[in-house]
């Protein structure tokens, strides 16, 4: 691994001030959402790709968004789409932004994601598996570039280009780097990933900051970390420092109750940037709309809910479907808001967030 103080120095360079990220996010209505998938999509590949794009679901499903007063989505791309498909990635991603506008809804897109399958390919995708969480759900890149690092340059093109086209529209919310670029997957597909991913992934982590903000982006850069304490610089990982150093505004993920929650953005506060999670809300953990949305809105801290409508992605079914698939209803959704006809899943949340939102 690359020394940790040239790694910091390569993803920090051309970092916005303390000031600069603040007075940003003094003009940013509270972002409030969640992470986005369309229900007909399994993974990022499904949603974008052009024999598979579904503009009218999408578009129905950011009106039942719009409805609980959200204002802001989270969405994952992937590096296959420029390699494969380039001019109809780009024009997707443009028709996606019309829709979302009309919603009044900013977007947060995520370029590298450890999480998931191993070995994404182009073309028709997997079904899902039944009774089990996110099946089809795709890491970009593979663990091919992250096993031969040498690959990884051929991805610059692919951030700067996505960044430097988009550099300018107020419709782009925030570039989001990397999403847990540690995960091994251990609870699912963990036997054919990288155990040390974290310490692999740190120098690409670096170089991908470098390349976003070679693209000019006029929206700050982020990349959320999500396990450990983080009160002091000599408890984080190398790539937490990456992640923390290189963010323009600090984002994080929180599975866990409101105490927890409170003492993560505490640890947190020490950076003196605006805080976005951009993961929480798996009811059977006690990460619930009831008990951390009001909180997050109090501190103007953006909130993004893992799951909007149950479909494809199946992910209100929980972790532990990895080693044992529920039957079709499970009995508690883990996470996901509304039903595939756009029934909510508990009405009462649905009165809650849009209470909350103001929607």
């Amino acid at each position: 691994m690359q020394n940790l103080d040239h790694m910091i120095t390569t993803a920090s360079k051309g970092r916005w001030s303390r000031k600069k990220a603040n007075d940003w996010y003094a003009g940013v209505k509270w972002p409030v959402g969640a992470n986005f998938m369309p229900a007909s999509a399994i993974n990022q590949l499904e949603m974008w790709q052009d024999a598979t794009f579904d503009a009218a679901r999408i578009d129905k499903e950011l009106g039942w968004a719009a409805s609980l007063g959200m204002n802001s989505m989270r969405v994952f791309l992937h590096d296959l789409l420029w390699k494969h498909e380039r001019k109809a990635f780009l024009k997707n991603v443009d028709a996606y932004l019309k829709i979302a506008k009309r919603h009044k809804i900013r977007t947060m897109f995520v370029f590298f994601d450890s999480c998931w399958y191993q070995f994404p390919y182009p073309g028709k995708q997997m079904p899902p598996e039944p009774g089990v969480h996110n099946s089809g759900w795709l890491q970009s890149p593979g663990v091919r570039y992250l096993r031969d690092a040498t690959l990884f340059d051929e991805l610059e093109e692919y951030v700067t280009g996505i960044v430097h086209h988009f550099r300018d529209d107020d419709r782009v919310l925030v570039w989001d780097i990397w999403n847990e670029p540690d995960n091994n997957n251990h609870m699912s597909r963990g036997i054919r990933d990288i155990a040390d991913k974290g310490a692999v992934v740190a120098p690409l982590l670096a170089k991908t900051f470098k390349w976003a903000r070679a693209g000019k982006p006029s929206q700050p850069l982020t990349s959320g970390i999500w396990l450990g304490d983080w009160d002091q610089d000599a408890k984080l990982q190398s790539w937490q420092r990456v992640q923390l150093e290189g963010s323009d505004v600090i984002s994080f993920h929180r599975y866990s109750d409101l105490p927890s929650t409170r003492a993560s953005v505490d640890q947190l506060r020490r950076f003196g940037r605006p805080m976005l999670c951009t993961e929480y809300m798996a009811r059977a953990v006690g990460s619930t709309f009831e008990a951390i949305l009001p909180y997050f809105k109090e501190e103007k801290i953006a909130a993004y809910n893992w799951g909007f409508v149950a479909g494809k992605s199946q992910t209100f079914y929980p972790w532990d479907s990895w080693q044992s698939p529920y039957p079709p209803e499970p009995p508690l959704w883990f996470h996901d808001i509304f039903r595939k006809n756009g029934k909510a899943y508990r009405k009462e949340e649905v009165e809650l967030i849009t209470r909350v939102t103001g929607g």
